[in-house]
């Protein structure tokens, strides 16, 4: 929590006090400016090291400075991170074998460094790391603080090798100071409050002992330096805490500090405080380089995981077919009626589910964008704009086309040009729109499997509503309203006219017999049964309607988006 505060990452709501650089206050985009590697790995696993770092360099560098220049900028990181090895080599995702822990925490590093950050904050810079490679990543970060960047991190139990290299520390526990100094006195300042560090002890290992109350040390203080009682002694946690907190607050350590500050306060003499301003983003670039390079990242990332891309096209291609092979043919006798409403009604219904892969756009790259956005790579619309592009257009309108193209001719609708691209733009508008209401209920949410229940529900309940299930005219006043919810009651209206429904006749000549379910002889007067008007406006009202309903879903999703808490 202290590191997002100092950071400016944190809801300014419910906190007291200012955080100042050299004595004046952080300006409201300071997080934009300053460099933040968060604890988990928020880098592109299936792009290179080499193109993570272009990416952060295109969109946080401004655009004055020159590709060429970027790219150097680039090559100079990778040098100095000690990535030229693998910086060609895909960072890697729970499919795709990258490069290892340590090679991607310096990538995070990277991307940070790109802009040349005068303040660089880390959380917990070793976790998931060996001693070895952390120790390594700990030396590297050292080199730069030398280099005049000031390098602020938490991190808990470090090694000796990795404690030496600290110039300041500060020990916390229970919300309250133990310890604010230079780390090579801190041995000397709990030795001074009566804690002596054993030979061969890690002094971090010590201070953690001190503070939970269970090393030889701490029994050692009881007996021979016995603290104030403070009444607490069966909760030695809290004791402890309470008892160092009030040393330090009586060491000179704090009263030096105090005194910084006090002057820091007399040097700012009676300004006016600076009103929280919230958190301001600024962009080193405008929307449309934005745009470029998100939809450009978004199409690599489509194309590098064919796991998703290509087993979605295998689905349809194979479902069509056993679509096609289940209506084979349909004729123009008693079955033909039942086929044709049946088949259509598969053929949208199963556009709705496959639509239901699009939550993850938004719930899997959640922390990816959250820091992202928060750190000015890009714009919300931008991003929003980019997945678009990337995601929507070809993961929804290829599967449509080509489950339209094989089954279409394989159950044998009418063979005429302009009644199957009708059809085909009917298919591919059910399948935006269904992803638009995906992408609508998902957006903002962290958890995959409570959007796809909710999902799920509403699908199931617009099934019902579609008109097969249930005669909609024949429906209470007061239900019949959420007909106008359905997706595939659309997408089956415009179906069912597009494919000359209208112009058919179905009974047998001799006797007059038809399936009793759907016991029409004229596709007209099956049409009209179900309350669908035997004319143009009927299949055009229903494209206008789906259009429509894409695009509310759309403009809910982005607000959510928009809106969506972004600060711890």
């Amino acid at each position: 929590s202290l590191l997002d505060v100092l950071a400016a990452r944190k809801d300014p709501a419910g906190l007291s006090g200012e955080v100042l650089i050299d004595g004046i206050p952080q300006p409201p985009n300071f997080k934009c400016i300053s460099g933040y590697v968060v604890q988990d790995d928020v880098v592109m696993g299936t792009m290179t090291v080499r193109e993570n770092l272009q990416f952060s360099a295109a969109l946080r560098l401004p655009s004055s400075i020159s590709f060429k220049e970027k790219e150097e900028r680039v090559t100079q990181i990778i040098s100095e991170l000690g990535l030229s090895k693998v910086a060609d080599a895909k960072v890697g995702t729970e499919l795709i074998r990258g490069v290892s822990g340590g090679e991607r925490k310096r990538t995070n590093i990277g991307m940070e460094l790109i802009t040349e950050p005068p303040v660089l904050f880390l959380d917990e810079p070793t976790t998931g790391l060996d001693a070895s490679t952390a120790n390594a990543v700990l030396i590297l970060l050292k080199k730069l603080s030398k280099r005049g960047r000031t390098i602020i991190f938490s991190i808990h139990q470090p090694r000796y090798s990795i404690f030496k290299l600290f110039d300041s520390l500060t020990l916390l526990a229970l919300g309250k100071v133990l310890y604010h100094g230079p780390a090579k006195q801190a041995l000397e300042y709990f030795s001074s409050i009566g804690y002596e560090c054993e030979p061969f002890n890690n002094p971090a290992d010590f201070f953690l002992d001190i503070i939970n109350g269970d090393s030889t040390a701490v029994a050692a203080s009881k007996e021979d330096h016995r603290p104030v009682d403070t009444g607490k002694e069966d909760n030695v946690d809290s004791s402890v805490v309470d008892v160092l907190h009030q040393k330090y607050l009586n060491s000179s350590l704090y009263q030096s500090t105090k005194e910084a500050l006090g002057k820091v306060e007399l040097g700012r003499g009676t300004k006016q405080r600076v009103s929280k301003q919230g958190h301001e983003i600024t962009y080193a670039n405008g929307f449309l380089t934005q745009l470029y390079w998100v939809s450009k990242r978004s199409l690599k990332n489509l194309i590098r995981n064919p796991q998703a891309s290509v087993a979605q096209i295998a689905v349809t291609v194979i479902l069509a077919l056993v679509v096609g092979a289940i209506f084979f043919g349909v004729k123009l006798d008693r079955s033909g009626i039942q086929n044709r409403v049946g088949s259509l009604f598969f053929v949208t219904t199963n556009q709705c589910f496959s639509s239901v892969s699009a939550i993850e756009l938004f719930i899997r790259d959640k922390k990816l964008f959250v820091h992202q956005y928060t750190s000015g790579y890009y714009r919300v619309s931008a991003y929003f704009l980019a997945l678009m592009i990337g995601d929507l257009l070809p993961m929804r309108t290829a599967p449509a086309i080509i489950f339209s193209c094989i089954s279409y001719w394989m159950i044998g609708y009418q063979a005429v040009a302009g009644q199957f691209f009708f059809f085909m733009l009917t298919l591919v508008l059910v399948s935006y729109t269904a992803t638009a209401m995906s992408l609508a209920i998902s957006a903002g949410m962290d958890v995959v499997a409570v959007a796809n229940l909710l999902i799920t529900i509403c699908f199931v309940l617009m099934l019902i509503f579609s008109g097969l299930l249930v005669n909609l005219p024949s429906i209470m006043g007061w239900l019949n309203w959420l007909k106008y919810f359905s997706i595939p009651r659309y997408g089956l209206t415009v179906s069912r006219n597009s494919i000359g429904l209208l112009d058919l006749y179905f009974c047998d000549s001799n006797t007059n017999f038809c399936p009793m379910l759907f016991c029409r002889c004229s596709g007209e007067a099956y049409l009209c049964s179900q309350g669908i008007a035997p004319t143009n406006w009927a299949m055009w009202e229903n494209i206008v309607a789906l259009f429509c309903m894409t695009v509310i879903f759309l403009v809910i999703a982005y607000a959510k988006l928009r809106f969506m808490r972004k600060f711890t």
